[in-house]
């Protein structure tokens, strides 16, 4: 008689595609950890047991891993969460656990569309090395430190928290949680003269607005592509996360 496995999941969340994969291991009775990193000041309720806090690098998540009897991880990240993404891959090569991405497709330029790619946040920082513009800068307060080098521009940020304070000595502050709309968003350009608005390739479709928004307003885009990871199992829907979890 073969041993049946009853999943008992690890959800590295902060997406929208983790609360709704939540939403649905609760409705169905599956046994799941939801895991924020700690980033954010008032993370959404989940329907799941909650861990906050990082792990210590893939040592300290593969013992997390062990000390709760995981049996599957579910890194349904950011994309751009690189280093957090990088250390499941590697505990869960440790503890041979199974190890699926829920991830989202990245965008693609559409007609009208004026996108100038590049590789990393330092590559974009290094392409706003010129005169003064006004910028929507919509990558996150993690990254900002890193655009105070280039302090001549006019940055509009769009946070989630309010910030305690700001590396930038000219910025305006939106806080507000998406979705987004295209009118939203282009009214907000409009109210604050953007010229440029800088992105990373987060993909789906509540950030997606300010690029409609730039297409309609005929502004660029400076496109920061996603870090590229180790290969791993890649899914885009709830429904094939439950499929991969049914046949091990």
């Amino acid at each position: 008689m073969t041993n049946i496995l009853i999943p008992n999941v690890l959800i590295l969340g902060g997406t929208t595609e983790a609360n709704a994969l939540a939403k649905t291991f609760a409705e169905q009775g599956i046994a799941a950890v939801y895991s924020y990193a700690g980033r954010v000041d008032n993370p959404r309720p989940q329907p799941l047991p909650v861990r906050v806090g990082g792990y210590g690098g893939s040592e300290g998540l593969a013992d997390y891993i062990r000390d709760n009897a995981i049996t599957h991880v579910v890194d349904a990240t950011h994309p751009f969460a690189a280093q957090m993404s990088r250390n499941a891959i590697e505990a869960c090569r440790a503890t041979q656990t199974p190890l699926a991405a829920l991830t989202r497709a990245a965008w693609a330029p559409q007609s009208g569309d004026n996108w100038n790619h590049v590789p990393d946040i330092a590559a974009a920082v290094e392409a706003l090395s010129c005169d003064a513009r006004r910028v929507f800068l919509a990558v996150g307060r993690m990254h900002l430190e890193d655009f105070a080098a280039q302090p001549q521009h006019i940055y509009l940020l769009r946070l989630v928290d309010d910030p305690d304070s700001l590396p930038l000595p000219n910025a305006e502050v939106v806080v507000a949680r998406g979705p987004f709309t295209e009118a939203d968003d282009c009214a907000l350009m409009q109210r604050h003269g953007t010229q440029l608005v800088v992105s990373k390739n987060a993909g789906g479709s509540g950030a997606r607005a300010k690029l409609d928004a730039a297409r309609v307003l005929g502004l660029p885009v400076l496109m920061i592509d996603r870090p590229v990871l180790p290969q791993r199992t890649e899914l885009t829907t709830v429904a094939q996360v439950l499929d991969w979890l049914s046949h091990p």
